[in-house]
């Protein structure tokens, strides 16, 4: 991308505008926008393949999260969500994070893990010993069942093999260590799992069991890092450096208390699933590896944590991401292709970057609104815009409409409705909105 992220003003603008400023900033062509993003970017035919029992497609919103800078490029990063407040509040953090430099990233290789279950097994020692002799024989035969990646580049790189519970479960597994380059991979482990089970089992002499990838792919982390100065984490009411004992107290609470980290958890994956929906990938294989590795000590922890470093807050984001730039999804949905295309993402470990990236940065947003005015202020606020169309809001009504239930601290559709009837002349515009 040869021009910034930073786009001042950007909501402030019509959808068409929007769309304009974005192939400006990153080159996409007007009808690429135009094509992908009609009616969800997804005709009910073309659904009909994807899933079973179709009846026509469901729309999200399809946002851009701004000001964000990745090792030292700029990316306008597609986020799809429903909730309200993700896309401004990461893009907000971004900006904050961007004057300490912007965010650093770092991936593993992509490797993934093929699972084959033997039960049955009498001698889970000489099995071991059985299966490492013919690791060479094993991996090729890996490498066999996906030539198309090897030929990419991919393919086997190790094994290993695990005892399971206690000798009396007569229970091993063994891992196959796949490098899947820039496709997320499930397919092609199961394939890989298909193709070395039986012999496996011959070595083991036992039985097959489950032949599966593992979604807990912790040899596929992604790992960002930021400093933010303290003076623009500042508010009306707190100074920066209040504000940064603010977030790090609060990063302490989620640290110590399971049930705080599970929440702080969920906001980091606002932005990370936003990212991986917009991209056509598997937000739910995402979210079971990021849990399951918050719990990899037999805690549940925060997944990122922030620290003081004299006038700057810092933070650091570690999880697994398992994403893909090619196959899957992105070979029939016009709309995760666009999402590449807008942020610049040639490789599955540039998006994952990319993905962790706007999930610090969200995680930062609702720590900072936690430690100085509350969750609920901003995030209400733009909530009352979706109440209000709720309510039937049409164009300027909508804004309108918005701000009054704001100030009547009374964000429901009823009121809503009765803001619509000052709004439309319908009801004295003197009146209450509790006396309409």
């Amino acid at each position: 991308m040869s021009k910034t992220s930073q786009l001042p003003g950007f909501y402030k603008f019509s959808v068409a505008e929007r769309r304009a400023l974005v192939c400006e900033a990153t080159g996409v062509e007007p009808i690429e926008i135009e094509r992908a993003l009609v009616d969800g970017g997804l005709d009910a035919e073309t659904a009909d393949k994807f899933v079973e029992n179709v009846l026509g497609t469901y729309s999200l919103p399809f946002g851009v999260a701004l000001n964000v800078r990745v090792n030292g490029k700029d990316r306008v990063v597609p986020m799809v969500v429903e909730e309200p407040s993700v896309v401004a509040a990461a893009s907000n953090a971004s900006k904050m994070v961007r004057a300490g430099g912007g965010f650093v990233a770092d991936t593993d290789e992509p490797l993934m893990v093929s699972q084959v279950q033997i039960f049955d097994v009498t001698d889970r020692e000489g099995a071991k010993a059985r299966i490492l002799a013919e690791r060479a024989d094993l991996l090729a035969r890996a490498d066999r069942a996906v030539p198309g990646l090897v030929a990419r580049g991919g393919g086997a790189r190790d094994l290993e093999v695990r005892f399971l519970g206690t000798e009396a479960d007569r229970m091993i597994v063994v891992h196959i260590v796949v490098d899947c380059r820039d496709a997320m991979g499930a397919n092609l482990i199961n394939s890989v799992a298909e193709g070395v089970a039986d012999r496996v089992a011959e070595l083991a002499q036992g039985k097959v069991g489950l032949r599966i990838l593992s979604n807990l792919c912790d040899r596929r982390c992604v790992r960002v890092t930021c400093r933010v100065p303290a003076k623009v984490l500042a508010t009306e009411a707190m100074d920066g450096s209040a504000v940064i004992d603010g977030i790090v107290n609060a990063s302490r609470f989620a640290e110590l208390d399971p049930y705080r980290a599970a929440t702080h958890n969920k906001g980091i994956m606002n932005g990370v699933d936003a990212v991986v929906l917009a991209t056509g990938n598997d937000w739910r294989a995402v979210e079971a590896g990021a849990h399951a590795y918050a719990a990899k000590t037999g805690t549940y922890s925060p997944l990122a944590v922030w620290r003081r470093d004299g006038e700057f807050l810092v933070g650091r984001l570690e999880l697994p991401l398992a994403l893909g730039t090619v196959g899957g999804t992105l070979r029939v949905h016009p709309g995760a292709r666009l999402a590449l295309r807008i942020a610049g993402l040639e490789s599955s470990q540039d998006l994952a970057m990319a993905a962790a990236a706007v999930g610090l940065a969200s995680n930062l947003a609702a720590l900072r609104a936690l430690a100085t005015d509350g969750i609920q202020r901003g995030h209400m606020a733009l909530h009352a815009r979706a109440v209000a169309v709720a309510a039937g809001a049409v164009g300027n009504e909508v804004e309108r409409v918005a701000h009054m239930i704001v100030e009547a601290r009374d964000i429901t559709v009823e009121a809503a409705k009765r803001a619509l009837l000052v709004v439309s002349g319908q009801a004295d515009s003197a009146v209450s909105l509790d006396d309409t």
